[in-house]
């Protein structure tokens, strides 16, 4: 059982003079997470690496799968501590380090040492040697290979000394609260929920707004997307999501506009509405959605242009060049493909035209909406009233 890891990131390293900035956040967001975890830990920060310390005994498995939802993490490595600094006793622990965690030695390895304490009486290419020398002898049938090793025994001579062989994949990306704030149009399918998470993984605290169409969508899709904003808020925290009454709206459009302008009229007047709650949301300073372009009738780049005129914002679309595939691919490692699957038809997919205009004009569009005058402003309102909040996740 190792009582230690050692967390690997990437871009913050090139932060510069904020660096402690990202660094700190992410020994926070690493120690909020290890707070679900049975166990008790300590996480802190090291001339430029990331140690959490276990202080009693805890569950392995549930510790790394914490630790892998914490963006900015781009690696997990157990690490085991040598108490013991004299260079004889660390070349004694790395033989037993294999020998405790390599059943079959029938492998190419490599040493690589870090002496980040320069005080420290053996330089690295000579620990290189030492070390991997003594495997060699215990254990004949290992052999080095420098270039493609299927073993890299990594040794940091610090203040304290740590050895690790493993490097467990981590979200990557920047720590939350890094990149302020943003609200999400999330739907029950599987594009809104990656880029909500693709967004996140930028730093960016997330909430959400759901746009329901009673009778015409049943409980169950509106479980559906508060089932997907509970599995995102295991990466981004707590979500404040706003689920918006929105038949009424969607109705006066069907009964007065074009129908082949129905889902661009519709999605105009969602970002709308998004735009007032995000104003009204502390630190919000954009909109995100799921859209690629050409995916579908409204995410053309004219129609996505026209939803564009109606935000008002900025508008953050971290899958527009995203194909189907690569989406749904996302959505199973992040773990909301099977809920996205499910049957329950959300707004969207309900009120669609046969033949939706897919090269819409934004000057016909608008004229198109003011047949919509004299109950549009009403409606709207009603829908804003309608905001049913549902706080998803915990700080």
């Amino acid at each position: 059982m190792f009582h230690a890891f050692l967390l690997k990131y990437a871009e913050i390293g090139l932060k510069g003079k904020n660096r402690h900035v990202f660094e700190d956040a992410l020994v926070k967001e690493v120690a909020h997470k290890l707070e679900k975890v049975e166990g008790e830990f300590e996480v802190s920060r090291i001339n430029g690496r990331i140690f959490v310390q276990t202080k009693s005994e805890y569950d392995y498995d549930e510790a790394i799968k914490a630790m892998q939802k914490v963006f900015g993490v781009v690696g997990i490595c157990p690490v085991t501590q040598i108490e013991d600094q004299e260079p004889e006793a660390v070349i004694k622990a790395a033989v037993q380090f294999i020998a405790d965690n390599y059943k079959d030695k029938n492998f190419s390895f490599k040493v690589n040492t870090r002496r980040a304490n320069k005080g420290y009486p053996v330089p690295s290419m000579e620990m290189d040697a030492r070390v991997g020398e003594a495997i060699l002898n215990a254990f004949p049938e290992t052999h080095v290979d420098v270039h493609n090793p299927e073993v890299v025994l990594s040794i940091e001579l610090r203040a304290e000394i740590f050895m690790y062989s493993k490097l467990i994949k981590g979200a990557g990306g920047l720590p939350l609260g890094t990149n302020g704030r943003a609200m999400l149009l999330l739907s029950g399918g599987f594009d809104s929920p990656v880029a909500g998470y693709m967004i996140a993984r930028r730093g960016v605290y997330m909430d959400a707004v759901y746009f329901n169409a009673p009778p015409y969508t049943s409980d169950r899709a509106k479980q559906k997307v508060i089932d997907l904003a509970e599995v995102l808020s295991e990466y981004c925290g707590k979500i404040r999501l706003h689920i918006i009454n929105f038949t009424d709206i969607q109705m006066a459009i069907y009964q007065k506009c074009p129908h082949d302008e129905l889902t661009i009229i519709m999605r105009r007047y969602m970002m709308k509405i998004a735009k007032h709650l995000a104003e009204n949301t502390k630190d919000c300073l954009g909109l995100v959605t799921g859209e690629s372009i050409g995916q579908v009738a409204s995410q053309t780049m004219k129609s996505l242009y026209c939803t564009d005129d109606a935000a008002e914002f900025p508008v953050y679309r971290p899958l527009i060049g995203f194909d189907k595939q690569d989406i749904i691919d996302k959505a199973e490692e992040i773990g909301t493909a099977d809920i996205s699957i499910l049957p329950y038809e959300d707004c969207c997919t309900i009120f669609v035209a046969k033949h939706p205009v897919t090269k819409p004009n934004l000057n016909v569009i608008k004229c198109s909406e003011q047949r919509l005058n004299e109950v549009i402003d009403d409606l709207m309102q009603k829908a804003i009233e309608t905001d049913e909040v549902i706080v998803v996740g915990k700080d």
